[in-house]
């Protein structure tokens, strides 16, 4: 099994990226909070799962060892599949996730799309002994973009993870009227607890 994959950054979108190293270029499916973390650089180390299916073979790449360990944990609870997984981890920092499942704080997580009542709940009974409140932030936030271009980059996000457009355009133009200054990452995070 890949344990982490390093090199060069090809493309890189709110969704996925791909990396190429030695000369094959392996697309990784991302979190928000990976995407924030990569933008800008041109090369990387990504730590990565790879899911082995009967119609797929994918990779889910992530910043740091915390936030994958974190994707396998929510994974390993039943109706928790990988792609709910990436939108928690998309939803949430990873320390804000810990310290919510080590809480029990169940209505934290039904605001997530996706992430119904007995998810949530299953997902608290089943993790709160494995999972401990972390430090803090690991990374910061990136640098507030041009508004236009921050919330086109946000809406395209939004569909990519399979939103419709016109409830997307709607949500972010909400969101941007309240706080233009809110970086893609913020502006996705919210829309999701509004979607």
């Amino acid at each position: 099994m890949l344990d982490y994959i390093k090199g060069e950054i090809v493309e890189l979108t709110p969704a996925s990226v791909i990396i190429e190293t030695g000369g094959l270029g392996y697309m990784a499916h991302i979190s928000l909070n990976t995407y924030s973390a990569l933008s800008g650089m041109k090369q990387c180390q990504l730590f990565v799962y790879e899911s082995i299916r009967e119609d797929a073979h994918l990779l889910f790449g992530f910043i740091g060892k915390r936030e994958r360990d974190l994707f396998l944990l929510l994974i390993s609870v039943s109706g928790v599949g990988a792609n709910t997984a990436r939108m928690v981890l998309s939803s949430l920092a990873v320390y804000e996730l810990e310290g919510i499942i080590s809480t029990g704080n169940a209505s934290a997580l039904k605001t997530i799309k996706g992430i119904g009542n007995k998810t949530a709940e299953r997902i608290i009974i089943d993790l709160k002994d494995k999972v401990k409140p972390g430090s803090g932030p690991a990374e910061s936030t990136g640098m507030p973009a041009i508004q236009s271009e921050t919330a086109k980059e946000a809406i395209s996000a939004l569909t990519m993870l399979g939103f419709n457009q016109p409830a997307s355009q709607k949500v972010v133009g909400k969101i941007v009227k309240e706080d233009p200054a809110l970086t893609v990452e913020q502006m996705i995070k919210n829309a999701l607890k509004m979607l």
